[in-house]
């Protein structure tokens, strides 16, 4: 395993912040923008989801079964990678479960019809659920690029753009509840620095036990988080929004800009 310089570890925190940080975007629209456009909405949520599913399956998943076959050989190692990004997906589900992801039920509700009291649970309750499942993907965007730019860099994107929407989902019911803009943009960024809280909890626990079984591991379940986010979070919503075909247009756009990039970047390393 090649040692990581602190440079490495810096750049890879500030993408991770960078990533997270698109929450704030996602809250500046809903006070900024009375209509956001929900076919571009629905096409970039696919867009991510695209980059995302490419991504685990062509290059994070390699570079799991590589590690692991550093340690235990072709055979065994491809078993270990396999198992690992499997078990990405598994934990994310159990993660729904203990703290079910409120997206759906913020949709399904008219916020004329809540209370200002109860728009206020609702953002804090989102606020909450959604921080909870930052924490994952700012480890996943940390490891990826601490790894590699050329694998984190694309990673990180996709997130942020997946991040967007989270944004609008906790300011909306903060700011209809409080009519401040500062506690809507507050409450926004309070979720996106989760992403580098879940970096910085990763890699000081991690740090001192990295190795090629370590880091065959954390690739096989940041891929298996990436691939159970894009199909259970981003293309169910994206279909929602969609009044056509943007959703299968967002994919396919997603997973030939991700493969372009890593071509690009393969040439010029």
């Amino acid at each position: 395993m090649t040692p990581v310089s602190d440079l490495q570890v810096y750049t890879a925190f500030a993408v991770t912040l960078l990533a997270g940080l698109a929450t704030v975007v996602g809250g500046g629209l809903v006070l900024f923008f009375k209509k956001p456009n929900p076919r571009m909405l629905s096409f970039g949520l696919a867009f991510a989801a695209g980059a995302m599913i490419y991504v685990s399956l062509t290059e994070i998943l390699n570079k799991s079964i590589a590690s692991f076959t550093l340690g235990y050989g072709e055979k065994i190692g491809y078993a270990w990678g396999t198992f690992a990004l499997l078990m990405g997906a598994v934990l994310v589900l159990l993660l729904d479960k203990l703290v079910p992801n409120p997206h759906e039920t913020i949709e399904k509700n008219r916020l004329g019809d809540i209370g200002q009291q109860q728009l206020l649970r609702t953002g804090l309750l989102t606020l909450f659920a959604i921080s909870a499942h930052n924490l994952p993907e700012g480890m996943a965007t940390f490891f990826a690029t601490l790894e590699s730019p050329m694998l984190g860099t694309p990673l990180a994107v996709a997130i942020a753009i997946h991040n967007i929407p989270e944004g609008v989902a906790i300011a909306l019911p903060v700011y209809m509840a409080t009519q401040r803009k500062s506690y809507a943009l507050l409450a926004s960024l309070l979720s996106g620095l989760a992403e580098p809280l879940g970096a910085a909890i990763g890699y000081f626990i991690l740090a001192p036990y990295l190795s090629n079984t370590v880091y065959g591991a954390i690739f096989g379940l940041i891929g298996g988080v990436m691939i159970y986010l894009a199909l259970d979070e981003l293309l169910p919503t994206a279909k929602r929004y969609a009044k056509g075909h943007e959703t299968v247009y967002g994919l396919i756009s997603g997973m030939a800009a991700l493969a372009s990039s890593l071509v690009i970047f393969n040439f010029i390393q």
